[in-house]
């Protein structure tokens, strides 16, 4: 009979998870020699656990199984927290083995005694502990199920002597979740769905990652309410593409007409969105559909709250709505969003094979030309955001992932990580940032040590530019965000990996196009134009003041990559009288 660690690996195989992140360690050290032993299922060495709890949720959110990491007892484990919580936050399955000190030590102050139980428990949905090997399997088990059921975070900690026992019955076979049952909605809501819808003489439609897999139906519905969509930041790659009805992004990062067709529709519907920024939102007028009953009136006051997932309420609504032939307030929105992109659409386009240091809106605009269409994007928190938001192009098969909700800077290149091994034949891109890479800059070990074929592109403007921008409108003078002038080339080619460093625009798109095309890993490091930066139109003077909208004023003013071909793509196919 194995260990209680040859148990949980024996689970973790029926959970269909097939590696482990982490760093090893003494508490840790049964669990990763029985992943040695075991088949199918492998450990991987990241140099800093936040690192592996990045990765484990990239591989969650992209696969939609199970992802698992691990660390050895006090710092190894809480290490973990920052990983943890972008996983948590973002809704995606993963399991966190936190090993503990020796069982018989635990409340004596120990060396590396914490408190893991305690902990984790506002970064999962679930934290227990093992103390008696009589626990497993059912315990693991248990976990396994609430990180696919919520989904989210579940955290298994345990004693490392304990997990050194032997197990006192046999692991037995067990089947987990594959497929969440899909939430429809009560027919009293939609019918009042369609009261309301049919009611309002204009409708915008503010889009979130709830749509995926409701692409379809979002375009029935503004085709028949002829109404404007707008989305989030992680919506944009469900909603943009093939949409002739868009009117770009609100938000932080926004850009177009959104903000306006969020204000001055009759009636607002939020599909799939738990929109963190309340101040953009009109804050009445609105209804809510939301598969998550708790985040419904989470954001603003709601006239009709919706309870179902978005695609099976589009269905379902859809045959109760009147067919509006009034195309005013849509085809004027269309034009104010093209024109709100033609006047900023100059900002990186003059000069560009001139401009030193390098527009980064340009980098990013060359990069959404030569990468594959099923890229994965992993983006850096900070600048790196604004240029996937306005410079990656969705197709419906490219994906775009970032700790969006999280917001913790380094989060690109562990992420790409996890995607990387989760699709080793996929194109996987990291966006990073100087200071995002700089915080985790051991993990181009790991890429170099399993030869991972992540691209890595790294706009080095020398600054933490958001915090930069922040400092400057809040009236205070910039300190302490210089990075330094750092040649991250020269550092992957000492960790083995072929590194450009890139200060002359002409050569950006061959560089890039080379690096993308050779097998294995690589990384470009772009000098950027640290000054690319600018305020949003729709902040006001004592906005500038509050804290809530503190990044929004990172926001540029100028470019657009693709989107402005979209819109203009978009008012030529408008019916003419």
């Amino acid at each position: 009979m194995g260990s209680v660690a040859d148990q949980m690996v024996e689970v973790l195989r029926q959970a269909g998870v097939e590696r482990v992140y982490g760093v090893v360690g003494d508490s840790l050290n049964p669990v990763v020699d029985a992943i040695r032993r075991a088949e199918g299922i492998s450990w991987v060495h990241v140099r800093n656990e936040e690192a592996g709890a990045f990765a484990a949720a990239a591989e969650a959110e992209l696969t939609g199984r199970l992802a698992v990491c691990a660390g050895s007892c006090g710092p190894g484990n809480t290490h973990l927290i920052q990983g943890l919580y972008d996983a948590q936050r973002s809704g995606v399955p993963v399991l966190a083995l936190a090993s503990h000190i020796p069982s018989g030590q635990i409340g004596t102050g120990f060396f590396q005694e914490t408190h893991p139980e305690r902990v984790f428990t506002d970064c999962s949905s679930w934290c227990e502990a093992l103390s008696n090997p009589a626990q497993l399997p059912r315990l693991l088990r248990v976990g396994v199920q609430h990180a696919l059921g919520s989904p989210g975070v579940s955290v298994l900690v345990f004693p490392g002597d304990v997990a050194a026992l032997t197990a006192p019955a046999a692991t037995g076979h067990s089947t987990f979740l594959t497929e969440q049952a899909v939430a429809a909605p009560p027919w009293s809501q939609v019918q009042a769905l369609a009261e309301a819808l049919n009611s309002a003489r204009t409708v915008t439609l503010f889009a979130g990652a709830g749509v995926r897999g409701a692409h379809e139906e979002l375009m029935h519905l503004a085709d028949t309410l002829k109404a404007p969509i707008g989305h989030t930041l992680r919506g944009k790659e469900w909603v943009q593409y093939d949409n002739p009805y868009d009117v770009g992004m609100s938000g932080l990062l926004g850009y177009g007409a959104c903000h306006e067709a969020l204000h001055e529709a009759e009636l607002v519907l939020l599909l799939g969105t738990d929109f963190p920024y309340d101040s953009f939102l009109p804050q009445a007028r609105t209804v809510q559909v939301d598969h998550d009953a708790t985040r419904l009136g989470r954001r603003t006051p709601l006239e009709l709250a919706v309870h179902g997932d978005v695609a099976a309420t589009l269905r379902a609504v859809l045959p109760l709505l009147e067919r509006k032939t009034d195309r005013r307030f849509l085809d004027g929105l269309l034009d104010r969003h093209c024109k709100a992109l033609e006047t900023v659409v100059g900002a990186y386009t003059r000069d560009i094979e001139k401009h030193r240091p390098i527009h980064p809106e340009y980098v990013a605009s060359i990069l959404d030309d030569v990468a594959a269409e099923d890229a994965v994007f992993t983006v850096d928190t900070g600048m790196c955001n604004v240029w996937a938001a306005r410079y990656l192009t969705p197709n419906g098969r490219r994906r775009v992932i970032g700790s969006f909700l999280h917001g913790s800077m380094a989060n690109a290149l562990p992420h790409a990580i996890g995607a990387q091994l989760a699709f080793p034949g996929r194109q996987v891109v990291s966006m990073s940032g100087d200071g995002g890479i700089g915080m985790l800059l051991g993990e181009l070990l790991t890429v170099a040590k399993y030869r991972l074929p992540v691209k890595t592109v790294v706009f080095n403007n020398g600054a933490l530019g958001m915090i930069k921008l922040e400092m400057l409108v809040s009236g205070y003078p910039e300190s302490e965000i210089d990075n330094g002038d750092v040649d991250y080339a020269a550092i992957a080619r000492a960790c083995g990996i072929p590194a450009k460093r890139v200060t002359d625009p002409a050569k950006v798109r061959e560089v890039l196009a080379d690096a993308l095309d050779r097998p294995g890993p690589a990384l470009v490091d772009v000098v950027t134009d640290p000054n690319a930066l600018s305020i949003p139109p729709h902040i006001t003077a004592a906005q500038l003041k509050g804290f809530a909208l503190a990044a929004g004023r990172t926001v540029l003013t100028g470019g657009v990559g693709k989107m402005i071909d979209l819109a203009r793509s978009n008012l030529r196919n408008i019916p003419r009288p």
